[in-house]
């Protein structure tokens, strides 16, 4: 198999796991995002307070609850999700574009390989950067809920604690830890279609100069010269010096 046809079979691997991997980041940022009545978690501040909570518990008596400040800012999940579902679309019309290609043995144009490798390293930096911001986000949600870890339960233990608000908290912690291994994943495959575009624009630019040279270095191995249709050069005549 010719290089060209295997550096396009792996860049259509990775579009095709990107696609998976980008459907683990929409999916759980969509469910969370319905269980939180449209409200962002990451970077969320807020307090335990306790008091009379009579109408919540029906029995008399101090009941803890998480008291909110104030909200994250939606675009940290906005930012997120965007990279989820680009990286799905893009996945999903590069992987069929390579599908063509491999059937038709042809590869892109030097330009639109350029293009490819453009694209590629901007993903590479956003989903990079949608990925810490997820991470960090989601250490500050788990720091306010358990109060910097005073609380005699961790992150994911939460899930199971009340927290008398008025959004589903049951599943949270599931949902955003695998938005966030997800996204790390997909850091990882864009790193990989980065190189991959890199690798498939030096091949097609070393084709592209080398092309034209080689008809000319076959013929000069054959002894054959352009300029006269391949016949061959005939043999300088010597000089008869007559005494």
């Amino acid at each position: 198999m010719e290089l060209d046809r295997r550096l396009l079979l792996a860049h259509c691997a990775a579009h095709a796991l990107s696609i998976l991997g980008g459907l683990l980041v929409v999916i759980p940022m969509a469910l969370n995002g319905s269980a939180f009545k449209g409200r962002c978690a990451l970077f969320s501040t807020g307090y335990w307070r306790t008091e009379d909570r009579v109408e919540l518990t029906g029995q008399p008596g101090g009941v803890s609850h998480l008291v909110l400040q104030q909200w994250g800012p939606p675009a940290a999940c906005q930012a997120v999700t965007f990279v989820g579902i680009f990286t799905v679309l893009y996945g999903a019309a590069q992987g069929w574009r390579g599908l063509v290609y491999l059937h038709g043995r042809h590869d892109d144009t030097l330009f639109s390989s350029f293009l490819t490798l453009v694209l590629s390293v901007c993903m590479l930096f956003l989903s990079g950067g949608s990925g810490v911001i997820l991470s960090l986000g989601l250490v500050s949600w788990c720091d306010t809920i358990t109060d910097d870890s005073t609380k005699p339960f961790s992150c994911a233990e939460s899930q199971s604690v009340p927290f008398y608000l008025d959004v589903d908290t049951s599943s949270f912690y599931t949902e955003l830890n695998l938005a966030q291994a997800s996204l790390w994943c997909v850091t990882a495959l864009w790193l990989a279609q980065s190189i991959l575009a890199f690798l498939r624009l030096y091949h097609s630019h070393s084709q592209q100069i080398s092309g034209p040279c080689r008809p000319r270095e076959k013929e000069l191995l054959l002894g054959h010269s352009p300029s006269e249709g391949g016949s061959p050069i005939p043999p300088a005549a010597t000089p008869t010096l007559l005494v």
